[in-house]
């Protein structure tokens, strides 16, 4: 990897930096040196406008070529001390990343006594706490409706957290599991192993009559048999498997779209869909609450499925 970076744009950063701090100062002092000359008894430049109104040509205050020097010097102290000439951290070795860390760290102690009154609570008594829900649904806001809504329903290719289908499973261990690892989920092209074009249309209308979702009869038929390229992951009856993530082909929910079309660009192109792991981004006890807050979706009453 080596062979491809280099220290030319951080030298160039630095470079240019110092040149343009150095270049005011010599402006600086050249204009200082300059000695004034004027045209007119009362140091004018001679140039009048509006009949009465003239440019006078006067040396700069002292106090005010003393701010420019404060600001040079002011400028220079801070390159040496907080990172801004190339890859050079600085004296005091500062970041930004550092800060936030340090930020949040402080934030999570203040809120540690909050918490620590939900550490000997079950998911099931989180759910039905208003202030763990409360907390729970900030949590959510911050970290997953991004991809999943503001209502948990997800879209096209994000699952749905309110209904009762799960890819790895609703149990409050499994959903906890997903928030601390994260997902990965991929399904490769198959296209290859079904057959030709026409045997992966067949073969999509036969996912399509596993739901009892509208299809061409004829074509599933011809279409079944194909099916025993998706049966390692599906399962040959095509309810999937929530250890790899596999979806649920009988009911009729549909991650990635529905219809002819859909399935057989997911069969010819395959589909990745990532989950980020939160752990190390989120505390263990907010991952509790957040897990009992994304269970209680689907579980209103309270009780496990």
């Amino acid at each position: 990897m080596s062979d491809f970076t280099s220290n030319f744009w951080s030298g160039y950063v630095a470079a240019i930096t110092l040149l343009s701090i150095f270049a005011c100062l010599l402006l600086l002092f050249l204009t200082a040196r300059k000695k004034v000359v004027s045209k007119g008894e009362d140091s004018t430049t001679g140039h009048v406008w509006d009949e009465d109104l003239t440019e006078a040509n006067n040396p700069m205050p002292l106090w005010w070529m003393g701010l420019f020097v404060i600001t040079i010097v002011f400028g220079l102290s801070y390159l040496a001390l907080y990172p801004g000439l190339g890859s050079y951290a600085g004296e005091r070795k500062w970041s930004s990343a550092q800060s936030y860390q340090a930020e949040v760290q402080q934030a999570n102690q203040a809120l540690e006594p909050v918490y620590a009154r939900f550490d000997a609570m079950s998911t099931q008594a989180l759910a039905q706490d208003g202030a763990a829900m409360g907390i729970g649904e900030r949590l959510f806001m911050n970290n997953c409706a991004q991809c999943h809504g503001s209502d948990a329903r997800g879209s096209k290719g994000f699952p749905n957290l309110a209904d009762s289908d799960w890819l790895y499973g609703g149990l409050p261990e499994q959903i906890s599991e997903t928030i601390h690892k994260g997902r990965n989920g991929s399904m490769p092209p198959m296209a290859a192993a079904v057959g030709t074009a026409d045997d992966v249309r067949n073969l999509a209308h036969y996912v399509m009559s596993l739901s009892n979702s509208p299809h061409d009869s004829l074509r599933a038929h011809l279409g079944k048999s194909k099916f025993t390229a998706c049966a390692a992951c599906h399962g040959v009856d095509g309810k999937g498997n929530q250890a790899i993530g596999a979806p649920n082909l009988t009911d009729q929910v549909w991650l990635h779209g529905w219809g002819e079309q859909a399935i057989v660009s997911i069969v010819n192109n395959g589909r990745t869909n990532q989950m980020p792991a939160q752990e190390g981004k989120l505390t263990e006890q907010q991952i509790k609450v957040l897990t009992a807050y994304v269970w209680s979706l689907s579980n209103q009453g309270g009780a496990a499925k």
